[in-house]
């Protein structure tokens, strides 16, 4: 009995670690694929689908196009938390990464608007639209298996790791941009910029290699054996459990927002509006997504010591501190102040708040909708903050004459409601971690 008893927790130390390293790589993957679209919009798109318009016009319609992933996160919400109730989380992450994958390969493979005028643009939406939709499935079944899998006392641990993919997704994704931005820009123009999207293709079989070698998650398997099976787990969700909804989409849109202005938005305010040189804005991004890499964890590790919705309610305060700094360090037009404002924003201010998600979260929702809850709240807040967050800050820079203070304005009222809307949530059970 007690060699079984050892071989039963080894298996399952074996078993949270794989789950939590495979989660955290194969959603690297996933957020290259989708990260890339942003930084080639932010610096390239307008040029390639839009050359008719002036440059922040062009900025402003190549992030529209970037804003279409967002409006399909939701809809790959409720259809992948749907079977990943119903089926298992498992299946649901090889198929959102394949679904990721083969798009971003596509978007490579795009004619221009010289070759085919605006179908250009109609194509580069659509291939968009299936990125979204893939990506709001992907990140529920990610966070998912990692906290299902960990042991308690462990799980903010353990679940700021997919989160912690973010940074390795935007690292990969702005060092692919930075290498092919050397070229000549009439090179970069005709074709070094597809590099980066085709190199998916590679990256796809990585990821399925990995995820194919993970359990199922056993909460999943425990809700199947004692039937406690949802028909249409969405609707309990809306019917049910509308105030966790509520207050994790207004929540996490702060974050969101924050995350897509700091990334995003801030590569094309500092090469179109204040002239800096492409390859020093993503090179800092590259410095912050590496720091989004070990600070998360960190901040997850810390989360399960103090609770996760005060680890994140504490990122929220920072963030309400940080929105007029970070503009003020930009503006300097310093290479040293504009590195330091995107390393903080990204690597410090970022993970306080986005770390201690996966297990805040999932335990909003019993196992049985749980895919489905998490995932249709954090897209939902995904429209709300990130999809349309720089196409806010493009127009608030508009009106206020080339002046970011109505974007720090706006930052700063966001991250105040979360904080409200935060303290709504229940509070952390502590627990002590087990050993390993």
């Amino acid at each position: 009995m007690t060699l079984d008893r050892n071989v039963h927790a080894q298996q399952k130390k074996s078993s949270h670690r794989l789950a939590g390293i495979s989660s955290m790589v194969g959603t690297t993957i996933e957020w290259y694929d989708f990260f890339i679209y942003g930084a080639a919009a932010a610096l390239i798109f307008n040029k390639l689908f839009f050359p008719q318009l002036d440059p922040l016009s062009g900025v402003f319609a190549a992030f529209a196009t970037y804003a279409v992933g967002f409006i399909g996160r939701p809809l790959g919400g409720i259809v992948f938390g749907h079977f990943g109730d119903k089926i298992g989380r498992k299946s649901m992450l090889l198929l959102t990464l394949f679904l990721m994958g083969v798009p971003t390969v596509l978007i490579g493979l795009l004619p221009t608007y010289e070759s085919i005028g605006y179908w250009a643009a109609a194509c580069l939406v659509i291939l968009r639209f299936v990125q979204g939709m893939a990506m709001g499935g992907e990140w529920g079944g990610a966070v998912l298996m990692a906290v299902e899998h960990a042991p308690e006392g462990g799980k903010g641990f353990w679940g700021s790791l997919p989160q912690a993919s973010a940074g390795g997704g935007l690292m990969l994704a702005s060092v692919a941009l930075w290498f092919v931005s050397l070229l000549p820009e009439q090179e970069l123009l005709s074709w070094g910029w597809r590099i980066p999207f085709l190199a998916s293709v590679l990256l796809l079989f990585v990821g399925w290699y990995i995820r194919v070698k993970v359990p199922e998650s056993p909460d999943f398997e425990k809700v199947k054996e004692q039937a406690e099976e949802i028909k249409v787990p969405a609707v309990q969700v809306f019917k049910n459990h509308s105030k966790p909804l509520i207050t994790i989409i207004i929540a996490r849109a702060a974050e969101n927002a924050w995350f897509y202005i700091a990334s995003t938005f801030a590569l094309a305010y500092t090469t179109t509006q204040l002239g800096i040189a492409r390859q020093e804005i993503l090179f800092a991004t590259v410095c912050g997504a590496g720091l989004i890499l070990f600070t998360t964890p960190l901040c997850g590790h810390l989360s399960d010591k103090v609770g996760q919705r005060n680890m994140f309610m504490f990122g929220l305060a920072v963030l309400a501190l940080y929105s007029f700094p970070f503009f003020s360090m930009l503006n300097t037009q310093d290479p040293f102040w504009i590195w330091t404002a995107i390393v903080l924003a990204l690597g410090v201010v970022f993970p306080i708040m986005y770390a201690p998600q996966s297990q805040l979260f999932a335990r909003q929702f019993p196992a049985e909708i749980r895919y489905s809850g998490i995932s249709i709240s954090v897209q939902l807040a995904g429209v709300l903050g990130g999809g349309i967050a720089p196409l806010i800050a493009t127009k608030l820079l508009s009106v206020g004459q080339g002046s970011p203070h109505l974007i720090s304005i706006y930052i700063l009222s966001m991250a105040l409601l979360a904080i409200v809307c935060s303290s709504f949530m229940p509070k952390d059970e502590l627990k002590k971690t087990q050993s390993d």
